[in-house]
């Protein structure tokens, strides 16, 4: 529901995470070690995520990645933006 999916983004390393995706797709080992997390904290962000169908995640040989699914994220994290980032 709504109100779960939108309580799932409110922590800053899942915020950054969706910051991140939204540029491109990544490994759980890259948005780990950018938002200064260890891979399994990384992954268990993701995983709550997804169960709200923000995002997908794609094998490529020994790789998977993670992408966004959800088409309205972007224009929710622009309002995030505009409204707390930008101070």
């Amino acid at each position: 529901d709504a109100a779960e999916c939108l309580k799932t983004l409110a922590h800053p390393v899942r915020l950054r995470m969706v910051q991140m995706l939204l540029e491109g797709r990544y490994t759980v080992g890259e948005l780990a070690q950018d938002c200064g997390v260890p891979d399994n904290v990384a992954s268990e962000h993701l995983r709550l995520m997804q169960r709200c169908g923000f995002f997908t995640s794609q094998r490529d040989g020994r790789r998977v990645y993670y992408e966004v699914a959800e088409p309205h994220l972007e224009n929710l994290m622009n309002c995030i933006k505009s409204r707390f980032l930008s101070e």
